[in-house]
């Protein structure tokens, strides 16, 4: 029999048939969240880029998640037992991720990382962020026209670069239409905790605030403002259904065609490790429609800002800026540099307060 076969393969080549390829197997997709998907916010956000995946490549990936992974040890344990399970390319989704994920891709040298909001790079490992400072100039811009009490209350996470210049953006848009505005930093140390975001929330309010900001992730701040009676901002998605009445806009995190790209890179061998810095031009920064709450007049003068930063006409540092000591730190008409931006450890003059150490 086997003789036989032998005879009819040889005769299938001979006519130019070939075999049937064998099934590759599908390539392996991994994510790792610092909060749960269902937080309605960044986890949720990126969890979204994974089923885009998904949809885009259909059999041809397997993608597997782990959420609420603890920045640290944690992350460094579940990264090792995700590439251990054969995953191929994983993305690790949280400033807090970026040594573990060093550590791990020097142990797994075949397998492919993307870090979010990291700057340490290595041969497999790639680095991505948005420009989200950018939103929050829009969101800066908004609250200072439409506060009464000129008091906005800002609920921040860690003092981490990318939260540090996203308060300060938001504050020097909203002081340039606003010059009596104050700004109220409450850090609750914690990316996601809605007992504590709502503790934060109540407090702001208490102390007069009537417009909210946060950079932290679960819809608590919103559900706070809607029941005061308050406007508040979506942090990394739309959180309009939480707060109907006070969101007035959200910067959204539009993570899905970075996934897409970089799982087709990898399916096409042409993966390279990278650094992406991504805003409103390139879509990865997004805003949520602006609510009817905001008069006409102050929606066109957003929308101008939102289209002259994507064109590059405007940059949400841009000088004269001080730091919050009074020293200079840019001249008339100099912008800051993304190096410093991506460093960023200082207060603008004008906010109050101290970064925690």
């Amino acid at each position: 029999m086997n003789h036989i076969r032998s005879i009819l393969a040889a005769a299938a080549l001979s006519l130019g048939l070939a075999a049937p390829a064998a099934a590759q197997d599908p390539l392996k997709v991994g994510f790792v969240y610092v909060g749960p998907i269902g937080d309605f916010g960044w986890s949720y956000q990126h969890d979204q880029g994974r089923l885009a995946v998904e949809e885009e490549f259909g059999d041809n990936v397997e993608t597997v998640y782990q959420e609420s992974v603890p920045e640290g040890a944690d992350a460094e344990r579940v990264l090792t037992q995700m590439a251990l399970s054969g995953t191929d390319l994983i993305f690790t989704t949280s400033f807090g991720y970026m040594d573990p994920t060093l550590n791990v891709a020097k142990k797994f040298p075949n397998v492919k990382f993307e870090h979010a909001t990291g700057y340490k790079r290595a041969p497999n490992v790639s680095t991505y962020s948005g420009r989200f400072y950018e939103g929050r100039t829009v969101l800066g811009h908004i609250a200072g026209h439409m506060t009464k009490t000129n008091k906005i209350g800002y609920i921040a996470s860690f003092p981490i670069p990318e939260v540090v210049r996203g308060i300060n953006a938001a504050y020097l848009a909203a002081k340039a239409v606003n010059p009596d505005v104050k700004f109220s930093v409450v850090w609750v140390s914690t990316w996601f905790d809605p007992a504590k975001e709502a503790d934060a929330a109540n407090a702001l309010i208490d102390q007069g605030a009537d417009v909210l900001m946060q950079h932290t992730d679960s819809p608590a701040a919103m559900t706070i403002a809607e029941d005061k009676g308050i406007y508040a901002f979506g942090q990394a998605s739309d959180m309009e259904r939480f707060g109907p009445n006070a969101q007035l806009t959200a910067i959204v995190d539009n993570w899905n065609p970075y996934y897409i790209e970089r799982v087709h890179a990898v399916l096409e061998g042409t993966w390279e490790s990278q650094d992406s810095w991504h805003g409103l031009a390139e879509g990865m920064t997004q805003m949520a429609p602006l609510s009817d709450a905001i008069p006409d007049d102050v929606k066109a003068s957003t929308q101008e800002i939102i289209d002259k930063l994507a064109s590059g006409e405007m940059h949400s540092f841009e000088g004269p800026i001080n730091r919050q000591d009074g020293s200079a730190w840019l001249a008339e008409g100099e912008r800051a540099e993304d190096g410093t931006l991506l460093g960023m450890d200082f207060y603008v003059e004008g906010i109050e307060g101290s970064l925690p150490k």
